[in-house]
């Protein structure tokens, strides 16, 4: 039987996909490299063109995640293994406001 992650890969790499896959994985990673405190304030919510969209709980922990973005986004892309997340765009989360 014959395996079908190498074409599958090789199909996601031509339709260009496979970095949106990627990023996606820097939202299930988020919690984990944030810590359970600030993932309670600030959830990563979606990833589209190399950005990752952080809804942050008001604005006391939106001016807290201006200073601590980019490390939070080498870390994710260390654990990517390359520069997938090329921004986190912070939004106040309008329900938790």
């Amino acid at each position: 039987m014959k395996k079908v992650g190498g074409p599958l890969k090789g199909l996601l790499t031509q339709l260009k996909l496979d970095r949106s896959i990627e990023g996606w994985k820097a939202v299930e990673l988020w919690p984990g490299v944030v810590g359970t405190q600030v993932a309670a304030r600030a959830k990563a919510v979606s990833f589209r063109d190399g950005v990752l969209l952080v809804q942050v709980a008001n604005a006391s922990w939106m001016n807290e995640m201006i200073y601590l973005r980019r490390r939070f986004q080498k870390e994710i892309n260390q654990q990517l293994g390359g520069d997938v997340v090329t921004e986190i765009k912070l939004q106040l989360d309008r329900e938790s406001a």
